[in-house]
C-alpha cells in the first residue's frame, strides 16, 4: 500500500456482541489525547524511558489510568475516535490497538457499557525517527529528542490511532508523514535572530519533514457513504526560543491540511506512495489536538484561522463544556479542551454532507461524580475527549 516500504498495521478486531447503531444516518466522531505513550508512565522524562511501557500496561488490562480513559471513551460512544499521544511500536502483535480494544474497551469498567471498535489504523509517524543533524543548535547531534524528525526520545513516542466502527478503506489511505517542508511553497522559514541566519542549514533544511507526526487521510464507509477522517498532530508552538522554530512549524503543518483540501492550493502536495494531488472526497472531519488556540493567552494570530475560517470547513458549532471554566486557574473557557487552558483539540466537519446536531467536551465540573476521571492529569490526561455528532446529508 505505501511504496516507502514503511510498515503499516492495520487490526481488526470483531465482536460478536457489537451491534451497529440504528440511527445509520448519523455518526459521532471525536478525538482524544490520550498521554498513552512511555514517558508518561516514567518516573523521569529521560533517554532512558522503556518504549514498550505502554504494550506492557495494555497487556495488562489493570492500568488505572488507562482504564478511566476506557470509561471516558465508553460514556461518549463515539462511532470513530483519533486518538493522540499514542504510542506506534511497529513490532507489536497483537498491535497496540487491539490491545487496548480487547483489554479495556470491550471490558466493562465503572459498570459502562462495553464498546467495541471492530476496525483500526495505526502507521508510522516522525516523531523520535532519528537524523544525522544537530536540528536543535544545541552542538549535539543525539539522533533523538530535539534532533528526531519530530521531537521524541524512541520512534513512534506520541503517535496517532484512530479507532472506527465502520469499514476503513485501507487501500483508499494517503498519509504524507514524509512530504518535505522545504517543498511548501512560502514556508516560515526558522531564522536566528542574533545572526540573521536561517536556523537550518542547507542540508538540514534539503532533508527536514514537515509533518512532526504525520498528516493522515482516512475514508471511512458509513453505510455505503465515504466519510474522510484529516487526522493530524502539529507540534506545540512552544519549547523553542526566539527563533520560534515549533511555531512557525506548526503554523505551516496546519496549512498543509488547509491547502490539502482545494485542487487549487494543492498544487504542490505529494503523498508518501508519491502521488500528488488535492482531497477528492466530499465529506471529511478534522481531527486532533492541534496545538492551535483559538482565543486566550496562548492564541497566535492566522494559525487555527487556517482551518476554522476555510470556506470548505464549518465551525459553527463549537464544543462546550460544564468544566471548562470551572478551573482553578483565571480566564478559562468552557470551549477549553486542555488543562493547560486552551482549545487544542478539534473536530471540524465538512460543510458539504452533514449537519451538526450536537457537540460537546467531556469535561465534569468538581461538584459532578465524574470529576474524578479529570481531576488531573494522571487521572486520565491533560486533554479532554471533544466529540462531535453529524447527520448526513445528500
Amino acid at each position: 500500500m505505501f511504496k516507502s516500504g514503511l510498515v503499516t498495521l492495520l487490526t481488526l478486531f470483531i465482536s460478536a456482541s457489537y451491534v451497529l447503531s440504528s440511527h445509520a444516518d448519523s455518526i459521532r466522531v471525536a478525538t482524544f489525547n490520550v498521554s498513552m505513550e512511555a514517558s508518561n508512565y516514567s518516573q523521569s522524562d529521560t533517554d532512558g524511558v522503556d518504549a514498550n511501557i505502554l504494550l506492557a500496561h495494555l497487556r495488562s488490562a489493570e492500568h488505572p489510568q488507562i482504564r478511566n480513559i476506557a470509561e471516558i471513551i465508553q460514556r461518549v460512544a463515539p462511532d470513530i475516535i483519533l486518538l493522540n499521544e499514542f504510542d506506534y511500536s511497529p513490532v507489536a502483535n497483537p498491535s497496540a490497538t487491539a490491545l487496548f480494544v480487547s483489554n479495556y474497551l470491550n471490558i466493562s469498567q465503572q459498570g459502562q457499557a462495553p464498546i467495541d471498535y471492530p476496525y483500526q489504523y495505526i502507521a508510522p509517524v516522525n516523531t523520535g525517527v532519528p537524523t544525522p543533524y544537530d536540528l536543535d543548535n544545541n552542538g549535539e547531534k543525539t539522533g533523538h529528542g530535539g534532533d528526531a524528525y519530530g521531537w521524541g526520545l524512541y520512534p513512534g513516542q506520541y503517535g496517532m490511532a484512530l479507532l472506527s466502527r465502520y469499514p476503513i478503506d485501507v487501500e483508499g489511505i494517503r498519509t504524507f508523514q514524509r512530504f518535505l517542508w522545504q517543498h511548501l511553497p512560502e514556508a516560515q522559514v526558522p531564522v536566528d535572530p542574533v545572526s540573521g541566519d536561517p536556523w537550518y542549514n542547507e542540508e538540514e533544511w534539503a532533508a527536514l519533514r514537515l509533518s512532526s507526526k504525520s498528516h493522515w487521510d482516512i475514508p471511512v464507509n458509513v453505510n455505503g457513504n465515504i466519510v474522510h477522517i484529516l487526522a493530524m498532530h502539529p507540534t506545540p508552538p512552544t519549547f523553542d526560543g526566539p527563533e520560534d522554530r515549533n511555531g512557525k512549524r506548526n503554523h505551516d503543518e496546519i496549512r498543509l491540511m488547509a491547502d490539502y483540501l482545494l485542487p487549487s492550493t494543492a498544487g504542490y502536495i505529494y503523498d508518501d506512495a508519491g502521488r500528488k494531488g488535492s482531497f477528492s472526497g466530499r465529506r471529511f472531519v478534522l481531527a486532533g489536538d492541534f496545538n492551535a488556540a483559538d482565543i486566550g493567552d496562548k492564541y497566535r494570530p492566522n494559525v487555527i484561522e487556517q482551518l476554522t475560517e476555510h470556506p470548505l470547513v464549518n465551525n459553527s458549532v463549537i464544543p462546550v463544556s460544564d468544566g471548562g471554566n470551572a478551573s482553578d486557574m483565571a480566564q478559562y473557557s468552557r470551549r477549553f479542551t486542555a488543562s493547560w487552558g486552551a482549545r487544542a483539540d478539534y473536530v471540524l466537519p465538512s460543510r458539504a454532507g452533514f449537519d451538526v446536531t450536537a457537540a460537546g467536551v467531556f469535561w465534569p465540573d468538581k461538584d459532578s461524580p465524574l470529576y474524578r476521571l479529570v481531576k488531573d492529569r494522571l487521572s486520565s490526561s491533560d486533554h479532554r475527549l471533544v466529540w462531535i455528532d453529524l447527520r448526513l446529508t445528500e
